[in-house]
């Protein structure tokens, strides 16, 4: 038999036709494309969907999507079905006959890169509808997706949906994935919802990428079956390496956090970077993530800014905010707070709430845009009509400070103590405006009762505010004791100006016992953080020996700093001591006598 089909491809172009598919059946590719071209070149339907196959795919000869489109478009205009499902398929890709006249090459569309020709929709509903009609399962595939995902003026949903089930009916994948979309529009009924299921299961079954990937999500969140994370995670694998960039992210995140898998961060951080690098913004600000926090690596913020980078170009709200806090705090990336207020501005725009807080913050100190302080108060006074106290109290700031509205302190204050019954900074914000008569009749007491509520659940400023009050006795008592307890907590948390206030109440003059030893102590640790009046008292203390340590030189220099920074007060202490020595040249020694050196 294969010498009589040996000796007939020499005189049969059939023959030919029926040895070639047996060679390529055996592997014998070359072999089997010189007999298939020559019974496609005797016009032979079959063999020219073939050779056009063999073209596109590259098997027994050089790839050329020239050679196969046109290959394949003379079979689909004779009748032969299965070019014309292709035919079909391959004007979704913009591979149509256009593209095989205008000689695209090999770079785009099923060779891996992004093709630069729009999809032909009206040529792929002609062959699909072709292909359809005579019974192609791919083809009724691919004109329902045409009919129900294609241009507005070709959808007809209802027909759409009828092809997909036909579709699936004839084992299609593409049909049972189609389907089952058409059944997720309403899962109400718990026919459909087994119904959808079963399609989207028999999708997966034969090994539909995006399938696999849709059913790991239903059975990682036991979405009408039960739970199993083990079985999600094999879907997702099998779909990552088909290359569905959704499932590689996936499986890279079960692989990290050991969900249904053991866990393998390596292999898992591969994974989350081949689909960032494919253009999965969520892959990419997991990776940010990952090198943000560093795990049992010191955090690497370069390269985390550089994948929140990417995910915040493709509008991940997450990962805009990330990216702005490092604009904002100059970690990984020059601090340039313009670009943290513009990240903010994405992140909100997309729906975070805190960066609209975020985006307030630097707006009041100046940074951002007008459009963006519009668009930033229309936030806070839609939610905020809405009850949420958060953006009630963020829209009475941008009342008391102009931003994005004209100045109005009558309505600041009125949302700030609506807000204040719930929100500790309105607390404080009412308060202020309460003792400085802000858009209210001036009512000291009132004032300092609100400002004490935020200071009692640690609101730092509030704290400082009240303690301020307990000192002069404004809105209340006087209170020196409860009013060095505040400063010292407020201190002890970071406040500059605390500390300051802790020293002077310490170095005399309150209704407290005083101790110029802590004094100079606390006056040492505003000074160090860069307090003006710190530092000339600090200078003070050390050239008068106030706290039993007398330091010339140290005193010099703390009082030339608080001169540097336009205290007028210090002008007057750094003339009162004495010229520092000049130098000697090694000569007689300077005298060290403090005494003497303090002029005494």
């Amino acid at each position: 038999m294969a010498l009589f089909d040996t000796l007939m491809s020499g005189l049969s172009s059939t023959a030919a036709l029926r040895r070639g598919v047996r060679q390529l059946e055996q592997g014998d590719v070359k072999g089997a494309f010189v007999l298939l071209s020559r019974a496609a070149r005797a016009g032979i339907p079959e063999a020219e969907f073939r050779v056009g196959r063999c073209y596109l795919e590259g098997v027994g000869v050089p790839p050329s999507r020239t050679d196969g489109v046109r290959w394949i478009e003379r079979a689909a205009g004779k009748g032969y079905v299965e070019a014309q499902s292709l035919q079909a398929t391959l004007c979704l890709h913009g591979m149509g006959a256009g593209s095989a006249e205008a000689g695209i090459g090999l770079g785009a569309g099923l060779f891996g890169s992004q093709t630069t020709v729009e999809p032909d929709y009206p040529g792929a509903a002609k062959w699909a509808r072709r292909a359809a009609e005579a019974g192609s399962a791919d083809g009724q595939a691919v004109l329902g997706f045409i009919l129900t995902s294609g241009p507005e003026n070709l959808r007809n949903i209802e027909e759409g949906d009828r092809w997909y089930e036909k579709s699936a009916a004839g084992g299609c994948p593409q049909g049972h994935l189609g389907y089952a979309l058409v059944l997720a529009r309403d899962t109400s009924n718990p026919e459909t919802q087994q119904a959808l299921l079963r399609h989207l299961g028999q999708a997966a079954e034969k090994g539909l990428a995006t399938a696999l990937y849709l059913y790991g999500m239903i059975q990682e969140r036991g979405v009408g079956i039960a739970q199993d994370r083990s079985a999600a995670a094999i879907c997702y694998k099998q779909a990552a390496e088909k290359g569905h960039r959704n499932a590689q992210a996936r499986w890279g995140f079960a692989l990290m956090e050991g969900n249904g898998v053991d866990p393998n961060p390596v292999e898992g951080e591969s994974w989350l970077r081949r689909a960032a690098l494919a253009g999965d913004p969520e892959a990419a600000a997991l990776v940010g993530d990952i090198y943000a926090k560093g795990g049992n690596l010191p955090p690497n913020y370069a390269e985390a800014a550089m994948w929140f980078r990417r995910a915040a170009d493709a509008n991940h709200r997450g990962a805009a905010r990330a990216l702005g806090m490092l604009y904002l705090t100059g970690a990984g990336v020059l601090r340039d707070q313009d670009e943290a207020a513009k990240l903010f501005s994405i992140a909100a725009e997309a729906g975070d709430t805190n960066s609209h807080v975020d985006l307030g913050n630097l707006l009041l100190r100046g940074h951002g845009d007008e459009r963006d302080s519009i668009r930033t108060r229309e936030w806070f006074e839609q939610a905020a009509a809405s009850g949420d106290l958060i953006a009630a109290f963020n829209f009475g700031v941008c009342l008391a400070e102009g931003v994005g509205i004209e100045r109005d302190d009558r309505k600041a204050a009125q949302w700030l103590r609506r807000a204040a019954d719930g929100v500790i900074n309105a607390q404080y914000w009412y308060g202020r405006m309460l003792i400085e008569g802000r858009g209210v009749e001036p009512n000291p007491e009132e004032g300092r009762i609100w400002i004490a509520k935020a200071a009692k659940v640690g609101m730092i400023e509030a704290q400082v505010m009240l303690a301020d009050m307990m000192l002069s006795g404004r809105g209340g008592e006087k209170d020196h004791p409860a009013a060095l307890a505040l400063f010292e907590k407020a201190a002890g948390n970071g406040h500059v100006g605390a500390m300051f206030a802790v020293g002077a109440m310490f170095g005399g003059g309150h209704d407290i016992p005083w101790d110029r030893i802590a004094a100079q102590r606390w006056f040492r640790s505003a000074a160090e953080h860069g307090h003006p009046y710190a530092q000339m008292m600090l200078g003070r203390y050390l050239a008068r020996n106030l706290a039993g340590e007398q330091n010339i030189e140290e005193a010099r220099r703390w009082t030339e700093r608080a001169v540097a920074q336009g205290l007028q007060d210090a002008k007057a202490d750094l003339a009162a001591l004495p010229p520092a020595p000049e130098p000697d040249g090694g000569g007689a020694s300077a005298d060290k006598n403090p005494a003497r050196a303090a002029g005494g």
